[in-house]
């Protein structure tokens, strides 16, 4: 679904404009992060001037040149955050925090979009997000596609989209960290990211659920996410494509 920005400016007032921060946990992405970062600069950009928007990355424990990357794409859009925590959920509560202290508008109109540094968003992704506030939506959980298998068995790609299952109306029951958006006082009401390294976004979620967040799981927001066989979260999403290369190579030793 692409958004119409004009639509989104016209369904606030000025005094309830909408201020949107994208949190990236990055750590040692410097291949991958360009793509990500100006396929969300883009996405910034296709918001009408009402909205304000940030990028924060948080440069986890990297050795390479993820944090000079981002500040040099992000200049003025963003902010760099250095840290060495080591863990994901820790990291995107980091970044969540930064944001937090910052923020002097009300928690209700300040929307928390999660993403990670190797996935690349569609233009409309936030735009689309804001567009499920107005009908008062506290969270999503969207989607994720895979660019690319070519470092997976010839069966892999098939074996994932038959496991990935969405519903004909596109709702579904897939939560990803690459593709989580939240309200800032739903955030606060649940408690956050926790210090988890994995599965933090599932945790999360879980708690949206249970405080009764208004939560909505849509096909209808996909980000596109790297397909490498090697993850830098234990059990993430390279650990969720792994069962796939087993059952193959289980299939080769019994032949």
């Amino acid at each position: 679904m692409i958004a119409d920005s004009n639509s989104i400016a016209d369904s606030y007032r000025s005094d309830q404009a909408w201020r949107v921060a994208v949190l990236i946990p990055a750590r040692n992405e410097e291949d991958l992060l360009p793509l990500c970062l100006h396929s969300i600069l883009i996405a910034t950009a296709a918001l009408p001037a009402s909205v304000r928007s940030e990028v924060i990355v948080l440069a986890d424990s990297s050795v390479d040149r993820t944090s000079k990357i981002a500040s040099e794409i992000l200049g003025s859009r963003g902010r760099v955050v250095n840290t060495s925590v080591g863990t994901v959920g820790t990291a995107r509560r980091l970044a969540a925090r930064y944001i937090l202290t910052r923020n002097k508008g009300p928690l209700n109109r300040l929307w928390l979009a999660n993403t990670d540094a190797d996935c690349i968003v569609p233009p409309s992704w936030i735009a689309d997000q804001l567009r499920l506030p107005a009908g008062r939506t506290e969270a999503i959980a969207g989607t994720i596609s895979v660019d690319s298998f070519e470092e997976h068995q010839p069966e892999v790609a098939d074996r994932f989209r038959a496991a990935y299952l969405i519903a004909t109306d596109g709702t579904h029951t897939h939560v990803h960290g690459a593709n989580i958006g939240v309200r800032a006082d739903a955030y606060c009401r649940a408690g956050g990211w926790k210090d988890l390294r994995t599965p933090e976004d599932h945790d999360l979620w879980r708690r949206l659920i249970r405080i009764g967040a208004r939560t909505v799981s849509t096909a209808r927001i996909e980000v596109v996410t790297s397909g490498r066989r090697m993850g830098r979260a234990p059990e993430g999403f390279a650990g969720a494509l792994a069962p796939h290369n087993k059952a193959h190579n289980k299939t080769q030793a019994v032949a």
